[in-house]
């Protein structure tokens, strides 16, 4: 994988809207403003790229301003870092935009960026895996650095730190709090706290009581199986498919696979089928170690845990649950490539070499 550099203070680093247009609504202003501030405290020069606040309507109707932002970000060369607004649910539509245009593939070979973002941005991720780029299912610009709260969460004060080549993380650093999601993100919630809940089940372990290694793989599931099914769009498995961007089988092979549930919180017989769809296309038989998140707002937690172990049917295969990634709150990175070791006894996640270049 081609790593990208670390930031560092004074780096510029660029806002895209690549799956909804919310950033650029007028109910989200107070958002954008706190965010920007933030981006400034942790010592980087924030840059929203000329079409990531043109709205919902407009992004929706021209994906390709919303790839156009993408390119630009990776075609400037003061530009060190790239962070998503927000997912959404139709991302895919850019890459016909992306994967013709030779000069943003020559740019992602010869000027890897930090990039960061997490659900929808999931093909995004899958895309820059395809083409061999190194990138992180992180924190994103409206959900973690515009949280209304005073201050930013601790934890995803050390997340946003990670991206620092000077603060570069080893692991996935446990949390004592988890958070619920916010009902209310109007200006009249600027300064309230998220409500907090101890963190009392931790990091379980579903199977495999062994130590595991392999290359960090995966997403949110949503929209990994969208990209087969066309559960949502019936065009999205064509297009997934003509690029290239859902990992071929053999690809999937030695893996640790990464999976979280989204904002929507699917019933329990509908994570059922997802994790089907993954197993039918032979993904559990092949990975090394499965990883999975926290569900948002700690949802069908018990339900969900026996139905992940259900379906996956593999006594010898490490899986941890309930890590803090994806949807629910707070949010550690993930880097796409990357080596881990899956230590099941010491119900730890450690990075084997450095993210960065």
């Amino acid at each position: 994988m081609i790593k990208p550099k670390g930031l560092k203070k004074g780096y510029k680093v660029a806002v895209v809207s690549l799956s909804s247009g919310v950033l650029g609504e007028s109910f989200a202003a107070h958002q954008l403003e706190i965010g920007k501030k933030r981006l400034k405290a942790l010592g980087l020069i924030p840059i929203i790229m000329p079409n990531a606040l043109k709205g919902v309507d407009s992004l929706e109707k021209h994906p390709e301003w919303r790839a156009e932002d993408l390119k630009e970000a990776f075609m400037d060369p003061s530009i060190k870092g790239i962070i998503c607004a927000i997912g959404g649910d139709d991302t895919y539509r850019l890459l016909p935009y992306l994967m013709e245009d030779e000069e943003f593939i020559h740019a992602v070979h010869n000027f890897p960026k930090i990039f960061t973002g997490f659900s929808d941005t999931t093909i995004n991720h899958l895309m820059f895996h395809r083409l061999g780029m190194e990138s992180f299912y992180g924190p994103n610009f409206l959900s973690d650095i515009a949280e209304l709260a005073e201050e930013l969460l601790p934890y995803t004060k050390r997340s946003l730190e990670g991206y620092f080549e000077d603060h570069e993380l080893t692991e996935i650093p446990s949390t004592e709090w988890w958070y619920e999601e916010r009902t209310d993100f109007s200006s009249k919630a600027i300064g309230t706290e998220r409500k907090r809940h101890f963190e009392e089940n931790g990091i379980e372990v579903l199977s495999g009581k062994r130590k595991t290694s392999g290359r960090l793989l995966g997403g949110c599931l949503e929209s990994l199986c969208d990209s087969l099914t066309g559960a949502r769009y019936e065009d999205e498995p064509e297009i997934i498919e003509k690029y290239k961007i859902f990992p071929w089988k053999e690809e999937w092979n030695e893996k640790i696979l990464f999976l979280e549930t989204s904002e929507e919180r699917p019933i329990p017989e509908d994570l059922r089928s997802m994790l089907m769809t993954l197993k039918d296309y032979g993904v559990f038989s092949r990975v090394n170690g499965v990883l999975i998140g926290k569900p948002q707002n700690n949802i069908y937690y018990e339900e969900y845990k026996s139905i992940y172990k259900e379906v996956i049917n593999d006594e010898t295969l490490p899986v941890l649950y309930n890590l803090p990634f994806g949807h629910a709150c707070p949010r550690c990175l993930l880097p796409y490539g990357i080596e881990v070791t899956i230590d099941t006894e010491k119900k730890s996640v450690k990075f084997n070499e450095s993210y960065f270049a």
